[in-house]
């Protein structure tokens, strides 16, 4: 199977553009019109081919596709935006990256992936890769694709839960399921109330959204001894549960209490100041 580097050619061809055309662009103006030049890249016929890099592999058969990805990542070749683009509208494409998310090859991985995306298919097999993935970046990656869908992942992210494996990762991931679920929620409030991890814990209950938990934020927010950067978090998840702290607490003599506040009142004398000026008309340019 020949490759050809696509990307590599489109980027020669604005590259001269770009040195012919010295001064009569903007810089701006030619990101603008870069994206518009790939499009016609793609639809050009080249000469060696007879066919456009669209066409080129438009005409493949699934498998060949597929194929030609791994031989791309195999033999250091640039995997060409029209080569993803095209695996990217076929089911049956998709379904084979799919299988060979798990197949070990770890060079894959991240092609694949931005290939999928958000797929459904491709969402537990995800959630079956996070724990043992070594690259912090890919890992995250991963991460974010299932609790942007959480709710596909929340059996088994309740099941992983149950299980203790990845369990804050778990919490997180089920903080973000929309549609309400009890043995969620429960589970929330269970570790809200007895973790150290206070903050954290108060976060997932803002992020999952259930006004139900506002009784047990505004206790916690009234134990003694609470730190004062526990305290903020709490206060800012009950209102964003739409609720109001009207409690009153003395953090005077708390370190992060003054630290915060000794930053925080210059600018805040310096605004107020700018206000009073600028009522009376007193701000000088």
């Amino acid at each position: 199977m020949k490759l050809y580097d696509f990307d590599g050619m489109f980027d020669k061809k604005i590259s001269s553009f770009i040195s012919k055309n010295a001064g009569r662009f903007s810089e701006e103006q030619l990101e603008d019109m870069i994206p518009a030049e790939y499009e016609k890249f793609g639809d050009t016929p080249i000469k060696s081919l007879g066919v456009s890099p669209r066409a080129y592999y438009a005409q493949m058969s699934d498998r060949e596709l597929v194929n030609c990805l791994c031989a791309h990542v195999k033999n250091g070749v640039p995997v060409p935006a029209f080569l993803c683009r095209e695996l990217e509208k076929r089911s049956e494409c998709r379904n084979a990256l799919v299988a060979l998310l798990s197949g070990g090859q770890q060079e894959l991985l991240p092609y694949i992936v931005n290939i999928l995306g958000s797929y459904a298919k491709a969402l537990p097999v995800y959630m079956q890769l996070i724990p043992a993935e070594e690259d912090e970046e890919f890992r995250n990656k991963l991460i974010d694709l299932v609790k942007e869908n959480a709710d596909a992942v929340k059996e088994q992210a309740l099941e992983n839960y149950s299980h203790g494996q990845e369990k804050t990762l778990m919490l997180e991931i089920l903080s973000c399921v929309k549609n309400r679920d009890d043995r969620i929620f429960d589970i929330l409030i269970k570790e809200f109330r007895g973790s150290d991890e206070v903050q954290m814990l108060a976060g997932y209950l803002a992020t999952y959204g259930d006004e139900r938990a506002l009784p047990y934020l505004s206790a916690k927010a009234e134990e003694d001894g609470l730190p004062y950067a526990d305290f903020q978090e709490i206060k800012y998840a009950i209102e964003a549960l739409g609720g109001e702290y009207t409690g009153e607490r003395d953090y005077s003599g708390d370190p992060e209490y003054e630290l915060v506040h000794a930053h925080g009142a210059p600018s805040a004398d310096i605004f107020s100041a700018f206000e009073e000026n600028a009522e009376g008309g007193n701000i000088k340019n």
